[in-house]
């Protein structure tokens, strides 16, 4: 009975020491495990790319890696200069445009408002009832948001210096893994097979499969809408078109899409009285828009062999529960649980599991 208190109180003791270093360990690391998930991502989705680029530069790994981590670092230099270019060349008219909100006034709605089905008497009487507060009383209206999105926009761009050193960050772990690839992923599936055995090697794989899936569907179609996109509003005359090029990228990452930058941009050139370039940019943003329904499918199939419910949820579900970074994180937790599920349910043995060679076969001898 001695022995075994002794080997309880022994057992309990390691339990609590082992945990005190895991959790001292986790604080050390806090601060770089964003960057790490991020470039564990980028990794993952990109690898074959990198694989691409070995075989054409004579097998030269660390040729390979300087050109991806190139890459890598113009995909934040590149939008951040032109960003910071757009800001300078207009900041007179941003600076005229903010001086006037004070003085803005609503002009009574147009009669095409009035005209559209179902939303056109609705829409005309608020805009009507806008119209009527005047200068003094639409000013007194816009003066709370204002002082919001001012307070918003300062935060913002303290924040920069922080999102730059993580990106950078983010970039060296990417460099990194880049070069130990092979070796990073041995080290994980060691691990993963001394929690679960051997069909840990399927999990792997799968989730793997579900990143790539994400970064094809997600943020390639997110790309193409927001340069076709950026191509129709320089077409149609609109102005800082390389900003809102940004913005709708950002919102087709989020899956809020791009008619929140479109359907302004439409509604501000028939303002002008630009109807012929606003019905150009009605019929281009209705061709952007479609992308989704047809494009995404496509890339994210071909990206993983998963249900595309189960991959749009985790983007979703992941978005809300961790931010951006859970656009990755939510179609993996899921794409692991579903694939366990589903072999304990139709298979009680944990080995019907395939393997990530069983997985590759199975897939090839699809027809």
């Amino acid at each position: 009975m001695t022995d075994s208190s002794r080997d309880l109180a022994g057992t309990m003791l390691q339990a609590a020491f082992i945990g005190a270093l895991a959790a001292g360990c986790f604080w050390i690391l806090r601060p770089f495990l964003l960057p790490m998930i991020w470039a564990t991502a980028i990794v993952v989705a990109t690898w074959p790319i990198m694989l691409f680029l070995q075989t054409h530069l004579g097998g030269r790994r660390g040729l390979a890696v300087t050109v991806m981590t190139l890459v890598l670092l113009l995909v934040l230099l590149v939008p951040l200069g032109f960003a910071i270019a757009a800001i300078a060349q207009n900041a007179d008219r941003i600076v005229a445009w903010s001086k006037s909100l004070g003085t803005v006034s609503i002009p009574p709605p147009p009669d095409w408002v009035v005209r559209l089905p179902l939303i056109g008497l609705t829409l005309a009487g608020q805009w009507q009832q806008v119209a009527g507060l005047g200068t003094g009383g639409l000013s007194a209206r816009l003066a709370p948001y204002a002082s919001t999105i001012v307070a918003w926009f300062v935060a913002q761009v303290g924040n920069v210096g922080l999102m730059l050193v993580q990106f950078l960050l983010t970039v060296v772990v990417a460099a990194v893994l880049y070069s130990r690839g092979e070796t990073a992923a041995g080290g994980v599936r060691q691990f993963a097979r001394r929690l679960a055995g051997a069909p840990a090697d399927g999990v792997l794989h799968l989730a793997g499969q579900a990143v790539r899936a994400v970064a094809l569907g997600v943020v390639v179609t997110a790309l193409v809408q927001a340069l076709l996109g950026g191509i129709g509003l320089a077409i149609c005359g609109v102005p800082f078109v390389v900003v809102l090029i940004a913005v709708m990228l950002i919102l087709g990452i989020a899956q809020l899409g791009p008619a929140f930058v479109l359907i302004p941009a439409i509604i501000w050139l028939y303002w002008k009285g630009d109807t012929t370039w606003g019905t150009v940019l009605v019929v281009w943003s209705l061709v952007v828009l479609s992308l989704d329904n047809f494009l995404r499918p496509i890339l994210i199939k071909r990206g993983a062999d998963l249900p595309l419910l189960l991959i749009f949820t985790g983007v979703i579900g992941g978005l809300i529960a961790f931010g951006i970074i859970g656009l990755f994180i939510g179609p993996v937790l899921l794409a692991v649980g579903y694939t366990l599920l589903v072999a304990w349910v139709t298979e009680p043995d944990a080995e019907a599991i395939p393997s990530d060679t069983g997985a590759k076969r199975r897939s090839e001898e699809r027809p």
